[in-house]
Parts: C-alpha cells; structure tokens; sequence
C-alpha cells in the first residue's frame, strides 16, 4: 500500500528531481514522480500532513493524495492482476 499525490507547478525534470528530493527527505520509499500526470507515488505510509508539507517546502502545490495499491493503480486494478495473474 502507498499514496499517490496529485502536485500542481511542476513544469521540467528538474521540478521532478526537487520533489523527489522533498520525499526523501521524510523517508519516502520506491517514489515514482510523473511530469506528465502531475503526480508522485510512494510505496510506504507518511502521513498526508508530513507530504504536502514537504511538498509545499518545496515550491510546489498538492491537490489530491490518496491511498493506492501500487504505482498508478487503484486497488481494483490490483486485485483484477490477482484474479487473472
């Protein structure tokens, strides 16, 4: 189980690197952040406050998090690969 967070204001690979550098920082595991999707995934569960505060540190807006069950995925479509896989 991990979160995925909807982050508005990044704009080039270097935004990319500074987020993730913001979720390392609090101890964020396996992250994964999408330029295109506007959004970062992480594997383990920080608190929401603790991630858009670093977040936010960081010059950048979040709009959404939410639990998720793997990287771009909701936990439906986790337990469809379970049932087919």
């Amino acid at each position: 189980m991990g979160k995925k967070i909807s982050i508005e204001g990044m704009s080039c690979e270097h935004c990319v690197a500074h987020v993730k550098e913001a979720l390392e920082g609090i101890g964020a595991e396996k992250i994964d952040v999408n330029l295109k999707r506007k959004s970062a995934f992480i594997s383990n569960n920080i608190t929401d406050e603790k991630i858009k505060t670093a977040i936010e540190d960081a010059g950048y807006e979040v709009t959404n998090i939410e639990e998720a069950s793997e990287q771009g995925g909701s936990k439906l479509k986790g337990l469809f690969k379970k049932i087919t896989g």
